[in-house]
């Protein structure tokens, strides 16, 4: 009878562990039909990225003509205590369809007061910003969208009473072209 117990015992043991082991294999075999799927998609979209020349992808991203400064760019008195200190910059990337796009590039934006008579007093300020920091300035309304970049000139501009120029380069990083730009700003 005690010898009977045992071998009972040890065939449930053995059916546990037989029916674990089979639930394993079907989990193993859905993970390795899931891995061939994803294998065949990959291996397909390989394929289609093979027979595209790189020139064709790089100029299928966009295809910036143009960029501009916006008649938004001008001085602003952010706090309301009467004094402008922040110059706001409006930039928009126009694509071949005429449409604004979020281009990815660095752009300079330079201040001039081109009333001083000299090239080195007439530049007042110079900014540069990188792609990394310029994709955070994406700004989009219900009427646009372009970049808005803030520029503090409260050290810098002191009398608002004459015109001053804000002059712009985009460099696009997918053509390395690089875009220019300027507008005056009316006291």
């Amino acid at each position: 009878m005690i010898a009977g117990c045992g071998e009972d015992n040890f065939v449930k043991q053995l059916e546990t562990k037989n029916a674990r082991l089979e639930n394993e294999n079907r989990q193993l075999q859905k993970d390795i039909d899931a891995v061939r799927g994803e294998n065949q998609q990959l291996t397909s979209q390989i394929k289609t990225l093979d027979e595209l020349s790189p020139e064709i992808r790089i100029a299928s991203l966009y295809n910036l003509q143009s960029v501009k400064l916006t008649s938004y760019t001008n001085f602003y008195d952010k706090d309301k205590n009467g004094t402008k200190e922040k110059l706001i910059v409006y930039i928009q990337p126009i694509d071949a369809e005429g449409d604004i796009i979020k281009a990815s590039g660095s752009v300079e934006i330079e201040l001039w007061n081109l009333n001083e008579g000299t090239d080195k007093g007439a530049l007042l300020a110079k900014w540069t910003v990188g792609p990394d920091e310029l994709k955070k300035m994406w700004f989009a309304t219900i009427v646009t969208e372009n970049y808005r970049l803030l520029f503090d000139v409260a050290d810098i501009v002191k009398s608002f009473e004459k015109p001053y120029t804000v002059k712009m380069n985009f460099t696009d990083y997918v053509s390395g072209r690089v875009f220019t730009d300027q507008r005056v700003i009316e006291p």
